[in-house]
């Protein structure tokens, strides 16, 4: 079983790097393919001179939607698990291994991983444990790393064109399909979005976050949202 991982980006110069040196040390990974969604920083420039991983693709979609992102990467990736990794996002040693062992069992649809949030700000500790305890209420958020063969991916309809929410509403879709694991392996997440005015912001996510949960559309909650998605 070979693993494509997705990444979407969209002005990543600050985290691309990272992430990159991070996926070039999983040894299980087979395939990198990176979607650009019209960056105007250095972005492509960082992914097209990094040379520690082979089988990169790197393909400009043009505007930023992450959940168009992922998809077209799906159409370009030629592995038989999509594994999607934020450019924020350092997997550790192992990860791979481990979603080939779960991948393998015929009741799993697909999973995701424990998450932490670098800084040590209280910011970064509360999206830490809110992040993690969500899973425990079936819900799937893209910071966690979502794994899930191709079969399952096409079963499930794939990730869709919302401003929004894209990666809670395909893990209710693949949570359907069968089981979802989650691993307790962290995933790294950088600590750029707990800047100058991350208060307000964070507020302004557990208010639209409650709205979803009760079944407002995602495209009525996409203004004034979270940067960096």
């Amino acid at each position: 079983m070979d693993i494509s991982v997705i990444i979407p980006t969209y002005n990543e110069e600050q985290t691309i790097g990272k992430t990159l040196d991070a996926i070039s040390r999983l040894v299980n990974v087979s395939e990198l393919v990176i979607v650009d969604g019209g960056s105007t920083d250095r972005t492509l420039d960082i992914a097209e001179t990094h040379e520690k991983i082979k089988n990169t693709q790197i393909v400009s979609f043009g505007r930023p939607s992450r959940g168009l992102q992922m998809h077209l990467g799906t159409e370009h990736a030629t592995g038989d698990i999509f594994w999607f990794v934020y450019a924020d996002a350092r997997p550790v040693q192992g990860s791979g291994s481990q979603i080939k062992k779960f991948m393998k069992m015929e009741e799993v649809s697909g999973g995701h991983f424990e998450v932490y949030f670098k800084g040590g700000s209280i910011f970064a500790r509360m999206m830490t444990a809110l992040v993690n305890q969500a899973h425990t209420s079936s819900l799937v958020y893209g910071e966690t790393a979502i794994f899930t063969s191709r079969e399952m991916y096409e079963r499930a309809g794939g990730f869709r064109d919302l401003p929004k929410f894209e990666d809670v509403d395909f893990g209710k879709r693949l949570l359907k399909l069968g089981r979802l694991v989650y691993i307790d392996r962290p995933v790294e997440i950088s600590d750029r979005r707990f800047g100058k005015g991350y208060w307000w912001r964070f507020l302004k996510w557990i208010v639209r976050q409650s709205f979803y949960s009760l079944g407002i559309p995602p495209r009525f909650l996409s203004r004034a949202y979270l940067p960096n998605r």
